[in-house]
């Protein structure tokens, strides 16, 4: 069936006009909401207080969220929203890294809320076309699409029938289908699911954004907490949007040439330091794989081991032969970061596609980590067909390589087997299997439908089947409310336990990632020194998903002078950076300082509404003990002399003639206890009470004292 034919089989349910309007000073003022049970759409205004208490991107959507839900609405229910903003800065293209959107939903996964940033062109061409934030809820009948007109300002619901699923060829003929000609291809944006986003609860969402030059189109993933599963419980297959073309200053700001001097100023140190630094523009994130081996912080065998042998089949070197050179490699118009890197022509070995030659974006290292390593495989080919088939089916790749290596190691614990598995040899490093078992859960069959439902309820699952002794599945299965942990080991950097189980979505290494400060260059040896970095970090690093930015221009190249600076950690003059264009944008006139106190809002009010829906305490700031320390005697032998050492010089224990089993134990004890220590120490600097409520008074100094979010709080203190 042609594109042609295949429109031809959309039913228009809903069509809406409205009136154009450019931008001003970042913002369009205005959202947009549409409710799939009704075929409603509407416009809703953006008031002063939004702007002023919540900013944008992941503000507008928690906010939204908040008032379109209930406290015990479920992640199911028709009223359950999915919010995409991207933020006053997004879509300026002076600058890198500014194409960022935040998507937040209640989570399958975690049933707390959930908030997934994403590059690609959905999210500035949405704001272009009009509307700060789109707001979805309700259910539809049938697989729906919609179609934001940014050009004649004209939105409709269409059933679309004909349209494939899978997310690679969805993009492909929506993009065909509604650009005028190849050029226009550019101007064309869809967020898609895929097969296994219906039959899991870790289906993801893909972002599109045509790629003139390789003349495909490419796909950024929101990829934590099950927001794809929930598009598509919503019956969505699609969301388009389509502008007329990106112009210098679509946003309208307040002074364009101060922004084009930080963003010259920028490229500059990424035409010169890249190389020697991070060597983004030719690897990607994928430089880390052997950073972090080195380190013994490369997730090996569900984070069992920090490191391995065969490192070098994964080695950063490798990727950089497999990924496509010399390419424009942002996300967003005006990146010279280009860290959006590629394999094309790659030749499918499994699956519907076996045969295809196909471009796969990434892998990054998260993924190369989680899809790798972290499952005792070495296998570079692998990690990018399984990569592929992730994104194409919609599904996380973080956590689907985290909820294989906990079946595995279940596997190889004798919890499951080949009987309970329907045949799968879950051995580790057995990449074939796990290969299938990706393939199962897009079809919703055999064991694959079983590892949809991630770490936390197969933990539960297993248990209740007796299958296994459920605190070894509790120790071993790296989730934290809920959701699978990203891909550091964290079991010598007791902040970076802090930065992934304190989070409020859970361990995601976006808030922060401390491991280096604290473990390499022990820079912040104190619960005073730790907590204070687990205060500015993740309300720092909370303001890129506020403004529509992505974090790695940050950090990840670093001006030649920063070691020489008070605070090199903080990057002081990136940070000057986004200080200066969020004036430049907006008109406002705030410092570094007031960025801390935007995101403190924020953050406050994201665990505000964990608590409203009966999260967001201490004992949700839990962690398995494998992300603390070693589990078992194995593990401990592995790293023996070190565990002993610290036995000796920080417990006051000598380890001599103690058994293994015996100083698993001591080690335990200690270490849980000093996690316990941070928690109080963190509490405090936050503002929280011990159980990790925001007090009153906090919360009046920050300006978050709404009269929703004190009621709440007060039921609790």
């Amino acid at each position: 069936m042609d594109i042609s034919q295949i429109k031809s089989k959309h039913k228009v349910l809903k069509e809406f006009t409205y009136e154009l309007a450019p931008i001003e000073k970042g913002y369009a003022n205005r959202t947009l909401y549409i409710n799939f049970s009704d075929n409603t759409i509407k416009e809703k205004p953006v008031s002063q207080m939004m702007k002023d208490k919540f900013i944008g991107g992941k503000g507008f959507g928690l906010k939204l969220l908040w008032d379109g839900t209930k406290p015990d609405t479920k992640w199911n229910d028709p009223e359950n929203e999915i919010v995409i903003s991207p933020g006053p800065i997004a879509g300026i293209t002076q600058y890198s890294g500014t194409g960022k959107s935040i998507v937040v939903a209640i989570s399958p996964q975690t049933d707390s809320i959930m908030d997934s940033n994403v590059g690609g062109y959905f999210g500035p061409f949405m704001k272009f076309s009009g509307f700060d934030a789109l707001e979805l809820q309700g259910k539809a009948e049938k697989d729906v699409i919609v179609f934001i007109d940014g050009i004649n300002g004209k939105i409709t619901i269409e059933e679309a029938p004909a349209e494939a699923y899978d997310s690679h060829v969805l993009a492909e003929q929506l993009t065909e289908m509604y650009a005028d000609n190849e050029k226009d291809k550019a101007n064309i944006a869809v967020v898609s699911a895929g097969t296994a986003a219906d039959n899991s609860l870790i289906g993801m969402l893909n972002f599109s954004f045509y790629d003139l030059r390789r003349k495909v189109c490419r796909l950024k993933q929101a990829g934590r907490g099950g927001i794809g599963t929930v598009f598509r419980d919503k019956r969505i297959k699609a969301l388009v949007c389509k502008i007329a073309g990106i112009k210098g200053n679509l946003n309208n700001v307040v002074d364009l040439p101060a922004i084009m001097e930080r963003g010259k100023r920028f490229n500059k140190e990424m035409k010169e330091l890249d190389d020697s630094q991070c060597e983004m523009r030719t690897k990607g994130t994928a430089h880390l794989v052997e950073v972090m081996n080195d380190y013994d912080l490369l997730p090996t065998n569900n984070f069992k081991y920090g490191s391995h042998k065969d490192i070098m089949n994964i080695h950063s070197s490798v990727w950089k032969s497999k990924f496509t050179q010399g390419m424009p490699d942002g996300c967003w118009i005006g990146c010279t970061m280009a860290c959006a890197k590629a394999v094309d022509g790659f030749e499918l070995r499994t699956g519907p596609y076996k045969g295809h030659k196909v471009t796969v974006d990434g892998p990054e290292y998260e993924t190369a980590a989680s899809l790798g390593s972290c499952c005792g495989i070495f296998d570079a080919d692998h990690t990018i067909e399984c990569n592929f088939y992730c994104d194409t089916y919609g599904v996380c790749t973080i956590t689907y390589g985290t909820l294989t290596a906990f079946v595995m190691e279940c596997y190889e614990n004798g919890i499951l087997n080949l009987e309970r598995t329907g045949g799968l040899d879950l051995t580790w490093g057995n990449a074939d299997a796990m290969m299938e078992m990706l393939h199962q859960m897009s079809r919703g069959e055999g064991f694959g439908k079983i590892a949809g439902l991630g770490v936390r309820k197969m933990k539960k699952l297993f248990a209740d089947n007796g299958w296994g002794d459920a605190a070894f599945m509790q120790d071993i299965g790296m989730e934290n409310k809920g959701l699978e942990y990203s891909q550091y080991v964290s079991k010598e950097s007791l902040a970076q336990q802090g930065g992934y189980a304190m989070t409020n979505k859970g361990p995601q290494h976006d808030e922060a990632w401390l491991i280096f400060m604290d473990m390499v260059n022990n820079q912040i040896p104190t619960f005073e020194n730790k907590a204070e970095a687990l205060h500015y970090f993740p309300m720092f690093r909370t303001w890129f998903g506020l403004m529509g930015l992505c974090k790695l221009p940050w950090n990840d190249v670093e001006p030649e002078n920063n070691r020489e600076t008070s605070e090199p950690a903080k990057v002081p003059e990136h940070v000057d950076n986004y200080v200066t264009i969020y004036n430049a944008v907006t008109g406002n006139n705030i410092d570094k300082h007031e960025i801390i106190r935007q995101s403190e809002r924020v953050y406050n009010f994201q665990r505000t509404f964990n608590i409203r829906r009966g999260f967001g305490l201490r004992k949700d700031d839990a962690q398995p003990y494998r992300a603390c320390g070693p589990v078992t005697n194995e593990e401990y032998d592995s790293r023996a002399e070190r565990y002993d050492k610290q036995m000796k010089e920080l417990i006051g224990v000598d380890p001599t003639g103690k058994s293994t089993t015996e100083k698993v134990a001591i080690t335990r004890a200690y270490r849980e206890d000093r996690y316990e220590q941070l928690l109080d120490a963190v509490y405090k600097r936050r503002g929280w009470t011990k159980d990790g409520v925001p007090t009153l008074e906090h919360l009046k100094a920050i300006g978050m004292d709404l009269p929703e979010v004190i009621e709440v709080v007060k039921l609790h203190l």
